[in-house]
């Protein structure tokens, strides 16, 4: 009997960071598909049978891959050529792959030598996976047969702007994946079943308790485990962290987000004439600080990176007084002047005198004297347009207060970020900050109840009046929980991306105050 060892190896949420920077300083970062490039040719090296699979999330989220977008459409895009580069056998779609429409999706499949697979991403005609082909099969030595079915959180229509899944219907995870497998050990009858989740844990694996509601399904990777029969091993992502578990017998890993890491499963195989099993199966996580950055892939990307970082320096406009972020928390505490900017911009943009926006991650930093192109995406970081929506006061105090519940009172009586928005996956871009109204966040009381002294023009909300409200097509679609706006009527759509909403503001003013009128306070 022989032994023969397979490695699968596993990016995920790469989110088109191939060099190894910070974007906003420049500085050397500790991640990037460059630096895990090299830690893939050193496995491939050491190894005979290696599978490469990405996780979903690769298209959209640095400045190079914005720059692309907006600049460079008819050229490839520089991770599908990276991507192409490393040979990697397969791409799950995750949920940014749609954020630019299906002719840029379509393009990117074209233009990849590997098949992007979504077994639950549906033709709404056809009911057949969008991109064909739902699964892999890959042999290695020895006759060793492996399947790779990829799957996709199938929330994306809570979301996604309408008109880029238009042609779309994504079912839910756990019961494609059932089916899937189930066809796949019947008809193809692999040694190993290999399912590529973009998709999270619904359940805290150290204490199993659930940390979304059921019935959700944005996460349902404890249900794959646990109810689906036939995996050996399920490769997840979306949430962003570094996991590598057994649960429910299959191999679990996910590998952070921005190429931080890879995770690796490895699975021995005892092969005979009669027959092949499957032996022991290990897990680890391959982080990519402990690589240099592989120079023939950052050549691949270093005309469009040129590009892009002579657009990122590009000043567009002088703020005068402080814009600058010490301390994110400080800045959703009590309100800034850049998230008034941002507000006041959509405002102006949209003709609506009320607006909410949030402070997107804790790398923030603000806007300095001179402001750039670098300081503008580095800050607004997402591909959002804008929409208006008409809602009810009622509906109004329900979203302030699905903001509210953002706080938690510390064992020290300071203000602190509730776990909700803070674990498994921090949540910051789902806690806005209102301009238009006035309102007191009273963290004292219990989250549901702590809007207090809510007006419009100096007159009490009323419950049933109708309001309209400009925000992100994110928010507007209901994204981040906020179920009180899905569905709703749009009274006006801003196709500008909201980057360069900001960027033109900032250039045709020239000089930009930087104040903030407190409409909003927090009690704690």
């Amino acid at each position: 009997m022989k032994k023969i060892q397979l490695k699968i190896l596993e990016t995920s949420d790469v989110h088109g960071a191939i060099f190894p920077i910070h974007y906003g300083t420049n500085e050397l970062a500790a991640h990037g598909l460059a630096r895990l490039s090299t830690a893939i040719k050193k496995v491939r090296k050491e190894s005979d049978d290696v599978l490469l699979i990405d996780n979903g999330d690769f298209l959209q989220g640095t400045p190079l891959a914005s720059f692309y977008f907006r600049s460079l459409r008819r050229g490839i895009h520089p991770m599908i050529k990276a991507m192409n580069a490393l040979q990697y056998d397969a791409a799950v779609l995750g949920n940014h792959e749609f954020n630019y429409g299906l002719e840029i999706l379509d393009k990117a499949s074209q233009d990849a030598n590997f098949p992007f697979l979504s077994a639950n991403t549906l033709h709404k005609k056809t009911h057949q996976p969008y991109f064909g082909q739902p699964y892999i099969i890959k042999s290695f030595a020895g006759g060793i047969k492996a399947a790779v079915l990829g799957i996709t959180t199938g929330y994306i229509p809570n979301w996604e702007k309408p008109e880029h899944i238009s042609e779309l219907i994504f079912t839910d995870a756990v019961a494609a994946a059932d089916k899937w497998v189930r066809y796949i050990r019947e008809v193809e009858k692999p040694d190993m079943m290999i399912v590529s989740y973009h998709g999270g844990f619904e359940v805290d694996l150290s204490k199993k308790e659930r940390i979304e509601m059921k019935e959700k399904g944005e996460n349902q990777a404890y249900r794959i485990c646990t109810e689906v029969e036939g995996i050996d091993v399920l490769l997840t992502g979306h949430q962003h962290r570094i996991a590598a578990e057994f649960v429910n017998g299959v191999a679990v890993v996910q590998p952070g987000f921005s190429g931080t890491a890879i995770g690796q499963v490895t699975a021995e195989f005892h092969v005979s004439q009669e027959k092949i099993e499957l032996g022991n199966v290990s897990i680890e996580i391959i982080e990519a600080k402990g690589f240099e950055a592989d120079r023939a892939i950052l050549e691949l990307a270093q005309e469009e990176e040129k590009q892009t970082q002579q657009w990122l320096d590009e000043v567009i406009g002088t703020i005068e007084g402080d814009m600058q972020i010490d301390d994110p928390f400080q800045a959703r505490l009590k309100e800034h002047p850049l998230i008034e900017l941002v507000n006041r911009v959509q405002m102006e943009a949209a003709q609506t005198d009320i607006s909410c926006t949030a402070l997107f991650h804790n790398e923030a930093k603000g806007l300095p004297s001179k402001a750039t192109m670098r300081d503008i995406v580095s800050n607004y970081i997402y591909p959002n347009s804008l929409a208006v929506i008409e809602i009810t006061g009622e509906e109004m105090k329900r979203a302030l207060e699905r903001s509210a519940s953002y706080f938690t009172i510390l064992p020290d009586g300071r203000a602190g970020v509730s776990s909700k928005f803070s674990y498994p996956k921090p949540q910051h871009y789902n806690y806005d900050m209102w301009e238009g109204i006035n309102y007191t966040i009273n963290v004292h009381q219990a989250p549901g109840s702590r809007i207090e002294k809510l007006t419009y023009h100096g007159e009490p909300v009323e419950a049933d009046r109708l309001y309209r409200v400009v925000m992100n097509n994110y928010r507007a679609g209901g994204g981040g929980d906020y179920f009180m706006f899905k569905g709703k009527k749009v009274i006006k759509e801003i196709q500008d991306d909201m980057a360069e909403l900001l960027a033109n503001y900032i250039k045709s003013h020239g000089t930009i105050k930087a104040e903030a009128n407190h409409n909003w306070r927090v009690v704690y």
